[in-house]
Parts: C-alpha cells; structure tokens; sequence
C-alpha cells in the first residue's frame, strides 16, 4: 500500500538559526528596498511562511532550498533575531540535488525575477547532471525558448554536446 503523502508544512520545526545554511545555486535576488520591505513585514506580522530545507543529517545542518530572503533577515536583523530567540521556522523536503535545484526555482519563479546569469549556471548543473531538457522544462517550469535561450547565454558547448538541431525528443513535453 502507498503511504499518504503528507505536506511538509504540516511539520514546521523551531530550528536554530546557526545551522541554517544558505545553498549555492539559488538565483534569485532581491533589492534593497524590498529587502528593507521583508525586514518590515517579517517585524510587523511575524514569520508567516516556513523556510524550506534538506536536512543534511551527517553535519547536523539545513540548507535552505526556498526561504533564503527570510533567512537573511534573521541574520542581519537583531530585533527580529531577539524576538524569534534565533530560530527559524522550517520544513524540511527529503529531495535529491537536482529535485532541490528545480524545487527553488519553482518557489522563486512562482513569485519573483531571476538574475539570469545564475539561472543560466543552473541549467548548466542540470544539464551536466544528466537532466534531459524535458526534465528541466517540466520541472523548472520554463519554455523551451526559455531554456535555449539560457544554453546559449552559457556559451558552455557541452550543453549542445550530442543535440541534434531540429526537433529532438528532449524537447517533446509531457
């Protein structure tokens, strides 16, 4: 028999915040005055929304896969730090590296802009990783314009190693 699939936001934990590490490939940015905004928000309403994380169990550490924007407030706002007694609030998803990548990028796209040089290194580590480009479109949840046009931004032509051009069978959605 399947296991039910519960949400992880049924199981926010209290987590200090020293072992909240940031992950490296996240490609979203967000300016100044939006970070002043954040600080405001997080003061004036309190943590609404977890972090999400993979649990590294071996280093005892949780690397943020969404939530690295909430993060940083807590890092470099004391009045919030002291208020949440340095604890953050977060899930944790149980997903390979790669599941990781795409997850961040679904979370950040589904709200905000990416710096496009970092999205680009991104498709770069999928594509090394093995992901077709079905896989990444899917996943990421961009087009295949999109994704084309982020191969080339690279200049890597490993990307391109082994494509036909034309219509390829990567490029077929599911």
């Amino acid at each position: 028999m399947e296991k039910e699939k519960k949400s992880p936001v049924y199981n926010v934990i209290a987590v200090p915040i020293e072992k909240v590490v940031a992950n490296d490939y996240n490609p979203n940015i967000v300016a100044p005055p939006e970070m002043r905004l954040l600080e405001l928000s997080i003061w004036e309403d309190g943590y609404t929304m977890p972090c999400v994380c993979y649990y590294h169990k071996e280093e005892d550490k949780y690397e943020l896969v969404d939530g690295f924007h909430r993060y940083t407030v807590m890092k470099t706002s004391r009045r919030i730090y002291e208020r949440e007694k340095g604890m953050l609030p977060v899930t944790v998803i149980e997903k390979d590296m790669s599941e990781r990548m795409a997850s961040t990028i679904r979370h950040n796209r589904a709200r905000g802009v990416h710096q496009i040089e970092l999205m680009s290194n991104i498709v770069s580590e999928l594509t090394k990783s093995g992901m077709s480009d079905a896989w990444i479109i899917r996943n990421i949840g961009m087009s295949k314009d999109e994704l084309l046009r982020l191969k080339q931004i690279t200049g890597l032509a490993e990307l391109f190693a082994n494509k036909e051009f034309g219509k390829s069978e990567d490029w077929v959605e599911e």
